[in-house]
């Protein structure tokens, strides 16, 4: 007989975990959900409640059947599945098979696969919670009956084979509208004026743009208005009315949520967002490393919290005041967004001693790569500011209004170990500036005009479609990369470079869906389908 059977849902979980409690513990891995509604038939009784009729999953039986030996000759069975609704269901549908009582003590979590974490959460079992079951129920019911109902629609007027979702479709819709904004935009002609100017004692020189005329602001639109400015400039002479100085902070961004950590692994490392996703489970789940182990590295990587517990705090002081000294640290706290789900903390090392560096050939390249990512946003998250010295100078001429902006780098504080990628980057145009006073006179080196055209909006990359998901409070941080998988493998979106565009599958495929069910392939109804799922596991 064991003392203790621990359920996992990962064998590389299961392995981590082991080294932690020894004694007559063991610990199995489920291998994910082990029932479900069936495939062949809705599986929902609508009639009733909508009762939801699960099977034991095709295949599985031979597991089912171990764990169900194991479960009998352990004292105590304990459901230790992922910290989130969908880890819930699993153990309520396995405390269900193993003929556990829901409501007995038999469910632990842990944020983080390290010894005090595994230890404590052994040490503090619950009951299961009932709240966040019914959540992921109420969701796993909703997309069966709007998949089972839409789809057929679309097997009728399209192809068979096709499938409709609750998020996917509206994830389609966010595509399809994004490439008609595209393909309606009539891009408007706008010029600029640019002054190279030097100053007279060192005959550095400096660009400045056209701001306007008389402190008024003007826009340029044709090669008409450009000309008229360019000849009243004839000869004219340029004076510095105005220098502002000043000091300008930039602060770090917070440590990673799931869905900062796909756009930012997007952009900085090229990874689509299911590798992503892949690599972060081996990480958190565990490597083997020679001194240690089989080593969890980080914490949950399915989290909306940005929230980070006291002892990795004090731990990231002790590293940042030993790595860099003391003026680089600063102890700071991001504010969570109001929806977000705040079980979990942000996604962060579980062991700030364990730098990328030093146990780099022990990962896999992609592995080293999204850790280092993720070990050097959460450290940067807790040093100071960076600080530049800002310089604004404004110069007349005949009454015409330029600007030249300088800054420049005082203390690089966070920004010597990271720096937050952006999408569809407009930098500011900076100048190195010399050292003018007011009243004096610039020279014109020369001034010549660019004519432009406004740009249509990017279309989506996986990055920036998460970022809009999140935004619009579609779907969760579990739900982005099924959801981008599932339109790219169903071929209703192809990826061109690095860019999401909808194929005309997915065009018909909107279009049939959008003049039929408009109700519920919106993004409001999935928003507010959220919000009521968050109600559900808050039990409100």
């Amino acid at each position: 007989m064991i003392d203790k059977l621990v359920i996992v849902e990962s064998p590389a979980k299961a392995n981590t975990i082991k080294k932690f409690l020894g004694g007559k513990s063991k610990v199995v891995a489920s291998m994910g959900h082990i029932r479900d509604l069936p495939k062949s038939k809705m599986g929902v009784d609508i009639e009733h409640d909508f009762e939801p009729q699960y099977i034991n999953i095709r295949g599985k039986a031979p597991l089912i059947n171990s764990l169900k030996k194991e479960a009998k000759n352990a004292k105590q069975v304990y459901l230790a599945t992922d910290p989130d609704r969908e880890g819930e269901a699993i153990a309520w549908h396995l405390a269900y098979i193993l003929g556990i009582d829901p409501n007995s003590i038999c469910r632990v979590t842990f944020n983080e696969i390290t010894k005090d974490a595994v230890k404590e959460a052994i040490q503090n079992p619950r009951k299961i919670d009932l709240n966040l079951t019914d959540a992921q129920q109420a969701r796993r019911v909703l997309d069966r009956i709007v998949g089972y109902k839409i789809s057929p629609v679309l097997w009728k007027k399209v192809k068979r084979g096709l499938s409709a979702g609750r998020v996917q479709s509206v994830a389609v819709a966010l595509i399809v509208n994004r490439e008609e904004e595209i393909e309606k935009f009539v891009p408007e002609e706008y010029w600029n004026i640019n002054l190279k100017a030097s100053d007279k004692k060192t005959k550095t020189k400096f660009d400045c743009k056209f701001i306007g005329k008389d402190g008024k602001k003007i826009e340029l639109h044709s090669k008409e208005e450009v000309d008229k400015i360019l000849a009243d400039l004839e000869g004219a002479k340029y004076k510095v009315v105005d220098i502002k100085k000043g000091e300008k902070k930039r602060n770090p961004a917070p440590p990673f949520t799931t869905s900062t950590m796909q756009q930012e692994a997007s952009r900085k490392l090229n990874f689509a967002i299911k590798k992503t996703m892949s690599v972060a489970q081996g990480l958190y789940e565990g490597v083997k490393l020679p001194e240690q182990g089989t080593t969890g590295l980080i914490t949950y990587m399915r989290t909306d919290s940005t929230r980070i517990s006291n002892e990795a705090r004090a731990a990231s002081k002790e590293y940042i005041v030993r790595e860099y000294g003391e003026k680089y640290y600063e102890n700071r706290f991001f504010k969570t967004k109001a929806e977000a789900q705040d079980a979990h903390e942000a996604i962060r090392p579980t062991y700030v001693e364990l730098a990328p560096d030093k146990i780099k050939e022990h990962l896999t390249p992609d592995q080293y790569k999204l850790y280092k990512l993720i070990y050097n946003r959460f450290i940067a998250s807790q040093m100071t500011a960076a600080v530049y010295d800002t310089l604004a100078v404004s110069i007349d001429g005949n009454h015409y209004n330029f600007r030249a902006n300088g800054q420049t780098l005082k203390f690089k504080g966070f920004m010597t170990l990271y720096v937050e990628g952006e999408d569809n980057k407009t930098a500011e145009e900076f100048t190195q500036i010399p050292e003018l006073e007011v009243g004096e006179e610039v020279k014109k080196e020369k001034i010549d005009s660019k004519q432009s055209f406004t740009e249509p909006p990017p279309r989506y990359t996986e990055a920036s479609l998460v970022k809009t998901l999140e935004e619009k409070g579609i779907g969760r941080p579990s739900t982005y990369a099924p959801t981008i998988t599932t339109i790219l493998a169903r071929r209703y979106v192809e990826k061109i470079q690095k860019q999401l565009a909808p194929t005309d599958l997915g065009r018909i495929v909107n279009k049939l869906l959008i003049e039929n069910f408009s109700d519920v392939i919106n993004v409001e109804f999935t928003a507010k389908m959220e919000e009521e799922f968050d109600k559900v596991a808050e039990r409100k």
